[in-house]
């Protein structure tokens, strides 16, 4: 058995706005796009993006939950890291578009990677980085 690739999969609440965001700053164009559910892809890196809008978890009564898995309050809440080679120009790039996590600058981490991360629309956080050479 051997595992191959992983692919983040991002919870946002409005997949138009994430796509926009990732593609137009980040520069990860879509290869697929509908209203639940999007796949972002440059050179061998992808991104997945998935529909958390349910709101329906505000009016249920607590003695009946029901879990849907899509609530929006999970928007926000993930993360992921990306392997880059050019981290600095990345970095340089995307600075002057305000998206660089204020406690997240191009840094070099004790593991031996430079990174820095940016926040999507929704708050999840995106680390790209590069080792050391």
């Amino acid at each position: 058995m051997e595992m191959l690739q992983a692919y983040p999969s991002l919870p946002v609440r409005e997949i138009a706005r994430s796509v926009e965001f990732f593609r137009d700053k980040v520069g990860l164009p879509p290869r697929h796009q509908d209203d639940g559910f999007a796949i972002l892809s440059r050179d061998t890196v992808e991104v997945h993006l998935w529909r958390a809008n349910d709101e329906s978890w505000r009016t249920r009564k607590h003695d009946k939950p029901i879990v849907s898995g899509a609530e929006s309050f999970i928007a926000g809440t993930a993360s992921c890291r990306i392997r880059v080679e050019g981290v600095d120009e990345l970095y340089d790039a995307l600075l002057p578009l305000g998206i660089v996590h204020d406690n997240a600058p191009l840094t070099v981490q004790p593991w031996g990677d430079r990174d820095f991360a940016i926040l999507d629309p929704d708050g999840n956080l995106v680390t790209f980085f590069e080792p050391i050479k």
